[in-house]
């Protein structure tokens, strides 16, 4: 699922938006917990999916912002790779 995420760094009146994979799973009290992979730490959690990618876009904001702050790269790199099962 791709999350639409503002970066943060916003200069002259613009503001950049990037997209993002995000996982989305419930956990054993039935809260949905939302993850941005490309991301290392970014977590968040709703009682709705719905919820919880909301409360992921913000979470994304913030931590983009932070990477910046302390001159860390915005993303990690992220593939796709095939199992054979």
């Amino acid at each position: 699922m791709a999350v639409a995420g503002i970066d943060g760094m916003r200069g002259a009146g613009k503001v950049a938006i990037m997209e993002f994979i995000a996982t989305l799973d419930r956990d054993e009290d039935g809260v949905w917990v939302a993850e941005c992979p490309s991301i290392p730490g970014c977590v968040s959690q709703g009682e709705t999916k719905e919820a919880a990618i909301q409360n992921l876009q913000e979470a994304i904001a913030l931590c983009l912002e932070v990477r910046a702050e302390q001159g860390l790269p915005l993303t990690i790199e992220t593939r796709q790779v095939e199992v054979a099962t």
